[in-house]
């Protein structure tokens, strides 16, 4: 018989590892840590073995040089903390690298020091000349408000301004700006936004989802070389925290080639699970198909929609007004574009992940999920199990929350915005909605999985962050407003699995990342303390001193 015939390429690969006498064949070998490998069966290891891109060896026994056939690299991790690689399911990669690019309003504590900020700022422009700033978040702010063209016509009569609200969902814009766009009293609302206007009707300079539009296609475009640029900055700020992976949610086929150039120079430093945008991108992978990189860097199977908008801007879609506010949101996707789009994915294998932040969002994306379902039967999808995502899923009804196990959809949220949103959400949604906000206990409860991510650079993007926020649900100073519901918070062994396993399984990956173990991908994240034992005070303190991605140190600091 030939067993090459009936052998997968990987068990062939790792048999080429074990066939020469008892030794085995490694590149790498890392000695003496604390593995935590999220492997039931073997849950705590010392030592790993490690050929090209896949572990070959793991074991709770000390080293011994018998053990490997070579000469490996012997990386001694002097009690160090190993954890499976961690990975970001949700964030903006390009943002994060403009986030260190351009004006950075992200994390100033008042109105009145962003806009000192963005005036200092615009002192070495030419006039004429746009300015972009992004990132200011009003939800700390003393002032309780969002900023407006009156505030910033006082420092730039020669510039047209634009500040990116830091859930990506607002901008606030100055009068040449506004007048720039035609943007008058007169101006109708655009499907899935609106303009606000105060009571004499006159635009306040806040433009909100889709509006947003309407200055944004004026702003002069990046150029490739800049976008790159903020690629690689985004690659290298997040392994130096711990990232080897991200989900990218949303993006275009230059945004493709631009990363597989890097990739091609050797400079993909984490693995990209990339979403196309729905529109012209999404039509494009509808038509093309899948593009699974062997080498798992660099996938693209997955459409990103928009169901609504964000709960601070007041754009998330809800079933009753909100608590603060005579309005109840609005929807951005188009039923009749939406719904062909979504059989057509099952019949090829396209995933789909459809942003819902409101309870009125999240009911329609299932009814629209499910009904796509029940169109087309297992037999006709190229995937049985397809796997599809609703990010965020911020605010669902306990009717909804079972619906997502019924119908295998993975819910895909960001622990921190639990602990930033704790500042405004309950004014926006009432005592008695927020109950079903950020529902983390309740849906695992129920039997589901969720793959975490930080939705960066809406938030700072840090690893640490998001697992403390995960198990804690307060903010970093360890605050929590009244009926804030602490009982949702994780454990630490959920909180883990929030950041491998969990996205390893929402990007049909499970087999080969998100644990630590013979056969998988050597992707490690290495802390100096102990994640899974310090008081939780202190894991905001610790520090990811190796990242290790297929094998490859891309960022060390021991």
């Amino acid at each position: 018989m030939n067993y090459k015939k009936i052998l997968s390429p990987l068990a062939l690969y790792l048999l080429s590892f074990s066939v020469n006498g008892n030794c085995i064949d490694a590149n790498l070998v890392l000695i003496n840590g604390k593995v935590y490998t999220g492997n039931l069966n073997q849950p705590i290891a010392r030592t790993i073995a490690i050929k090209d891109q896949y572990i070959v060896y793991v074991d709770n026994k000390e080293y011994s040089h018998e053990l490997i056939c070579e000469n490996p690299q012997i990386l001694d991790l002097k009690g160090q903390y190993i954890f499976p690689g961690f990975t970001d399911a949700h964030g903006h990669l390009k943002g994060i690298g403009y986030r260190e690019l351009t004006l950075n309003l992200q994390g100033i504590n008042s109105l009145k020091e962003t806009l000192t900020k963005v005036k200092l700022y615009i002192k070495d422009k030419k006039p004429g000349d746009w300015i972009i700033g992004r990132g200011w978040i009003d939800k700390v702010w003393p002032e309780k408000r969002f900023p407006n063209k009156f505030d910033l016509d006082e420092f730039s009569p020669l510039n047209p301004v634009v500040l990116e609200r830091a859930d990506g969902h607002a901008v606030v814009v100055n009068s040449l700006a506004l007048g720039l766009a035609n943007i008058n009293s007169d101006t109708p609302n655009p499907h899935g936004g609106f303009i606000e206007k105060n009571k004499k009707g006159e635009p306040t300079g806040l433009l909100v989802d889709m509006a947003a539009n309407l200055i944004l296609d004026l702003i002069p475009k990046q150029s490739l070389e800049m976008d790159k640029e903020a690629f690689i900055k985004g690659l290298e700020r997040n392994v130096s925290i711990g990232w080897t992976q991200i989900h990218v949610p949303g993006g275009t086929y230059q945004d493709i080639a631009i990363l597989n150039n890097i990739k091609a120079e050797g400079n993909l430093l984490q693995r990209i699970y990339f979403m196309v945008d729905d529109g012209g991108p999404a039509k494009r992978l509808l038509d093309e198909g899948p593009i699974i990189d062997p080498d798992h860097f660099l996938t693209v199977r997955t459409i990103k929609m928009y169901s609504d908008g964000a709960l601070g801007s007041r754009g998330a879609a809800l079933l009753d007004k909100y608590n603060d506010y005579d309005g109840y949101g609005h929807f951005i996707f188009i039923e009749d574009e939406t719904k062909p789009k979504l059989i057509k994915a099952l019949k090829i294998g396209i995933q789909i992940a459809t942003h819902a932040i409101g309870d009125h969002a999240n009911r329609v994306v299932l009814d629209w999920y499910e009904e796509a379902f029940n169109q087309v039967n297992i037999n006709e999808r190229a995937v049985s199990d397809p796997r599809w995502r609703i990010e965020h899923s911020q605010n669902i009804t306990p009717i909804d929350q079972g619906r997502f196990f019924e119908l295998g959809v993975i819910p895909s949220m960001q622990p921190s915005h639990a602990i930033g949103d704790l500042h405004f959400a309950i004014d926006r949604l009432g005592f008695e909605r927020i109950n079903n906000a950020y529902a983390w206990r309740d849906l695992i409860d129920k039997g589901l999985i969720i793959s975490g991510g930080t939705d960066a650079p809406v938030e700072i993007g840090d690893p640490r962050i998001e697992f403390y926020a995960a198990v804690t649900r307060k903010d970093l100073d360890g605050y929590h407003s009244k009926g804030w519901n602490l009982h949702q918070a994780l454990t630490r062994e959920e909180a883990i699995k929030l950041f491998t396993i969990w996205p390893a399984i929402a990007a049909f990956q499970d087999n080969i990342k998100g644990t630590i173990e013979k056969g998988k991908l050597a992707d490690f994240t290495v802390f100096n303390k102990d994640l899974m034992a310090i008081p939780v005070e202190e894991i905001l303190n610790s520090k990811n001193i190796l990242t290790i991605v297929g094998g490859k140190i891309v960022y060390k600091d021991l």
